[in-house]
């Protein structure tokens, strides 16, 4: 396995609808409530016209300040249950792009890791069917 002391990050905030196949994501240096709202804008662009999208939010630091949070009006939050993050379907999203994108490999500057995030997420994005598949909980499914 590679190996390197150097430190730093970059963060996708990112969505996903896995009923239409698409997602939304911005890539941020740090994570906090002001890169939650712009992340929130990002995903209001995605939304279809005249619909709402129900956003499943955990317990995260930048989730839980909605006093601060500016949440468009095509959206809406829904917040997780303490400690549940199995009902957080973005939790198999990131555990499949760092297992099978982003781990393994040592970046020489911010820039780099920025691209390899830019580049994970473009690929997830390329297969609506794979974003189904990580997405898709039977329990969550409304049929109206």
């Amino acid at each position: 396995m590679v190996r390197d002391n150097r430190h730093d990050n970059a963060y996708i905030f990112g969505a996903i609808c896995p009923a239409r196949g698409i997602g939304a994501a911005v890539i941020m240096p740090a994570v906090n409530t002001e890169c939650m709202n712009l992340h929130l804008a990002e995903i209001s662009t995605q939304v279809t016209p005249g619909s709402i999208a129900a956003i499943i939010c955990d317990g995260a630091g930048w989730h839980a300040s909605a006093a601060e949070l500016v949440v468009p009006d095509n959206i809406v939050l829904l917040p997780l249950p303490p400690y549940a993050p199995e009902l957080n379907s973005m939790e198999n999203v990131w555990e499949y792009l760092r297992g099978n994108k982003l781990s393994a490999a040592v970046w020489n500057t911010y820039d780099e890791i920025v691209q390899a995030c830019a580049e994970a997420w473009n690929w997830l994005m390329d297969d609506p069917n794979r974003i189904r598949s990580l997405g898709t909980r039977e329990w969550a499914t409304v049929n109206i």
